[in-house]
């Protein structure tokens, strides 16, 4: 491959940080060791998938979107949004095109792209992968709630709230009718359903 490859290492070794870098709104909640970013992304974009296929658009699309969505986060850190009300904060495009600066254009491209259509939320998978997001905190609260962090509720509601595709509404109505251990009842024959 004729292509420096240097960049793409750099940021491979940056994006890595995403699995220490915790998200902190949880700690406002109580929560003292909440989910990195990474594994939220990660929760995100199976969820991204799942909307968009039920949805009738791209799965891997949407998928691929929900994957990048806060790979910002390693230059910024997860800012929640009393931090927001703060700070004027990064636009995701900028910080992803100094984030891919020296790349291959063809990748370069690709990721600023991908950061852009996530951004402007205007195609059926930006819709599906931004609702993905939502509804992963909504269902990361459920499972705080579960462990004792009563003050989780706040994440629930607010996005439940925010929902905007029939699926994920749906799917977040289901989701709130569960607990987080009934999947594990049904698997070992303990419940019906």
């Amino acid at each position: 491959m004729a292509d420096d490859l240097s960049a793409v290492a750099h940021f491979l070794y940056e994006t890595g940080t995403l699995k220490q870098a915790r998200r902190t709104g949880w700690w406002m909640a109580g929560v003292r060791d909440p989910e990195s970013v990474a594994d939220h992304s990660w929760r995100t974009s199976l969820i991204a998938s799942v909307i968009a296929k039920l949805e009738g658009t791209d799965p891997a699309r949407a998928a691929f979107l929900a994957v990048w969505h806060d790979s910002q986060e390693s230059r910024t850190g997860d800012v929640n949004h009393l931090g927001k009300k703060y700070s004027s904060g990064a636009d995701p495009r900028e910080v992803t095109a100094d984030q891919t600066a020296g790349m291959p254009e063809v990748l370069a491209e690709t990721v600023r792209e991908l950061v852009g259509e996530y951004e402007a939320k205007e195609t059926a998978e930006a819709i599906c992968a931004r609702d993905a997001d939502k509804l992963e905190c909504m269902l990361q609260g459920i499972e705080y709630r579960a462990q004792g962090y009563e003050n989780a509720q706040r994440w629930i509601d607010n996005s439940r709230g925010r929902l905007v595709t029939e699926t994920a509404c749906r799917l977040a109505d289901e989701l709130l009718s569960q607990g987080p251990l009934d999947w594990l009842r049904k698997a070992l024959g303990e419940a019906k359903g």
